[in-house]
């Protein structure tokens, strides 16, 4: 993408009623547009990262075995009042009615509708377990909304419903979420850590939050420091092996990790001094197991192999897809601007080109796009005729993790310079080799 070409409406000041970082950077960066209080439209830049996280999300989703369908943000009440939630969720919750004068609303969240699907199909135990998920905008209409994309009205989220015959297979389903939540959260270069937590008005007395550690949190959380240091890495998971998710499971939560409403003054100060962390976290996801709340109370059973007919045991499982940007720029950013891990750029590289119009400039510049592009990997090319001032500042603040600069001095020696966005770091080499690096580097984001 050529940046002459490209929609990106960059703010040189920061906005008035931007109050902290991410807030802040997405609006500078041209990546998102407040409609109305906690409404955004969402611009290419802001665009492209989103919709690169939804892929990360469906990928691990699918991989755990959960199947993808979508729901409509509109829903019946009746169905609510089924569950017993319509008038106990709140004025958060958006009420309307169709022109025949039916009760309406806009979906916070979806547990009553995915059950109303699963017993209109399933009705015996040899159709399970199954877990069923979507990706759909919400709507929640919060009293004070701020931050951005952190506290908004209108946002996206990923939401998975698993259907278990009986609470040994809800929790394995359960388990399974928690590390596929994991493996997610890893590719966008996030540290989130599992949470004990409260279940709120979804229901249930099993549930993690994963809060991403940043002083802009909401909640206030209290851990064992080494938590922070516990990876998946390239290990590979059998998701039907019970024992080992579960295995899995205890490695990541064996170590104390509450937020402020489950916090245990007492165990905490088991923890050896040393280790003690309190700080603020950012929720990027919640799990939840909550039995037959909703199963008993709508009617959806199945039938058993001894022949008997059980509520089915269930869960819900989301992730905050338009909140985790803003939790990427507040836990990866500088007073430059953003700074994209590579599993989430919206451009794996940045060319500049430090002498816009010069013959031999032009044509190494165009040369890296057609061989960046050849290895699947789109350029953002700022080929404006600015300032290289200008240029470097543009490409700090949208934060891409890697630039190639070119100018006349280097192409005399043959040579590029490939710039780090996290160290800063600089090498020159070859134009080849650069992209070289580039693919290199982005081998195992593809």
């Amino acid at each position: 993408m050529r940046l002459s070409r490209y929609f990106l409406p960059v703010l040189k000041e920061n906005p008035a009623e931007a109050q902290i970082v991410s807030h802040r950077y997405m609006l500078r960066a041209g990546m998102i547009k407040q409609q109305a209080a906690g409404i955004y439209s969402w611009l290419p830049l802001g665009y492209r990262v989103l919709k690169r996280i939804e892929q990360i999300v469906h990928e691990e989703q699918i991989r755990a075995g959960h199947i993808p369908l979508l729901m409509p943000t509109l829903q019946p009440a009746d169905l609510w009042r089924e569950s017993g939630r319509y008038d106990d969720y709140g004025q958060e919750m958006l009420r309307i009615k169709d022109r025949q004068d039916r009760d309406m609303l806009y979906g916070p969240t979806n547990e009553e509708m995915i059950t109303d699907i699963f017993r209109a199909h399933v009705s015996s135990y040899k159709d399970l377990p199954l877990t069923l998920y979507h990706i759909q905008w919400k709507f929640r209409d919060e009293m004070r909304p701020r931050f951005g994309v952190m506290r908004g009205r209108e946002f996206y989220m990923k939401d998975g419903y698993n259907f278990d015959v009986d609470r040994d297979s809800a929790l394995h389903a359960y388990n399974r979420h928690m590390v596929s939540y994991l493996r997610t959260y890893e590719r966008m270069g996030l540290t989130a850590i599992p949470m004990r937590a409260a279940s709120g008005p979804i229901g249930g007395d099993n549930t993690h939050e994963f809060l991403v550690l940043a002083n802009t949190g909401e909640s206030e959380v209290f851990y064992d420091d080494r938590v922070t240091a516990l990876k998946l890495g390239d290990r590979q998971v059998d998701y039907d092996d019970r024992a080992e998710v579960e295995g899995i499971c205890k490695e990541f939560t064996t170590l104390y990790a509450r937020t402020d409403e489950t916090h245990d003054e007492g165990l905490f100060e088991q923890i050896p001094e040393a280790h003690r962390k309190v700080g603020r976290g950012i929720e990027v996801g919640q799990i939840f197991y909550f039995g037959t709340k909703y199963s008993e109370a709508m009617g959806a059973t199945v039938v058993t192999k001894e022949g008997n007919r059980v509520p089915v045991e269930m869960g819900s499982h989301g992730i905050g897809v338009s909140r985790l940007l803003g939790a990427i720029i507040e836990a990866s950013h500088d007073d430059k601007g953003i700074i994209w891990p590579e599993g989430v750029t919206p451009f794996p590289v940045g060319i500049v080109n430090l002498k816009q119009g010069d013959a031999a400039a032009d044509a190494a510049c165009a040369g890296l796009e057609k061989a960046l592009l050849a290895k699947g990997l789109e350029p953002l090319y700022d080929d404006r005729d600015e300032r290289a001032g200008a240029k470097f500042a543009t490409m700090d603040l949208i934060g891409l993790p890697w630039r190639i600069t070119v100018g006349p001095r280097g192409l005399e020696k043959g040579v590029v310079e490939l710039t780090s966005r996290r160290t800063g770091e600089s090498e020159e080499m070859a134009p080849e080799a650069a992209v070289d690096r580039i693919a290199q580097i982005y081998a195992p984001h593809r």
